[in-house]
């Protein structure tokens, strides 16, 4: 499943969970030539007032704690095979955190506002911070906002994506898994780190969707096994494609 970009087709989505629907059995990620996130510095931002309100303030937290763990575990460590001569894949760390209510992204917002709200924070608010060649910002939008990319929109056609802006401010979108296509059979924060995990692994290999880690019939690493779950630690993550096993892992 594609959303359209200036760079082409390029599969970066979560797509919608479809029970019984068969994966790939055989890809072969190859490297493009462009960046990775060699030690991935997330910065989580939960746009909206709603997150102000419980349960969803709730949420944060336990967002937080899932990247603080995840960055260094087991899920980081398998990803350093796909290194390269000049950049070594490894643990990361949560950066810090920000709840954005300068502004409201509304029932419905764009990949084009959610862009600017970034572009405007990261130039305004000093709890953002700048953007580097680690530095990946992941945005949450509350329960009830449909978020709108090109002609496809969460709930609809995805569950999730990452992009970059000019090829510099990495970031994910994680729209609240509102519908059965985006819980996949899962309690709503499992889908959660869930969806995180699969787009927190894409932007890692494959910060600028199709000129990193990419196969261009399946896609990035967490397409080939979307919806293929297990437990690290605590946590609910995807399993990811490994080229050297040949298999979701």
């Amino acid at each position: 499943m594609a959303i359209n970009t200036p760079r082409g087709n390029a599969i970066r989505i979560v797509p919608l969970y479809v029970p019984g629907a068969p994966l790939p059995t055989t890809a072969n990620l190859t490297y493009r030539g462009g960046p990775l996130l060699s030690n991935a510095q997330v910065f989580t931002a939960f746009w909206g007032t709603a997150w102000q309100q419980t349960p969803q303030s709730n949420s944060i937290q336990q967002l937080n704690d899932f990247f603080d763990y995840i960055l260094t575990s087991s899920l980081i460590d398998q990803l350093a095979e796909y290194s390269t001569p000049t950049q070594t894949i490894g643990h990361g760390s949560r950066i810090g955190t920000a709840t954005v209510t300068t502004s409201d992204p509304g029932q419905s917002v764009t990949d084009a506002a959610i862009q600017n709200m970034l572009q405007n924070e990261i130039a305004n608010n000093a709890a953002f911070p700048q953007p580097t060649s680690n530095t990946l910002y992941f945005v949450y939008l509350p329960p009830g906002v449909v978020v709108v990319q090109g002609s496809s929109s969460s709930c609809q056609s995805f569950c999730g994506y990452h992009d970059a802006i000019n090829g510099q401010i990495f970031y994910g979108v994680m729209p609240y898994p509102d519908c059965a296509g985006c819980l996949g059979g899962l309690a709503a924060f499992d889908a959660l780190t869930t969806t995180s995990s699969h787009e927190l692994c894409e932007a890692i290999t494959d910060p600028v969707p199709g000129q990193g880690w990419y196969d261009d019939t399946n896609g990035e690493i967490g397409d080939i096994c979307a919806w293929k779950t297990k437990q690290v630690g605590n946590y609910t993550v995807q399993q990811e494609w490994s080229n050297k096993t040949g298999s979701c892992t």
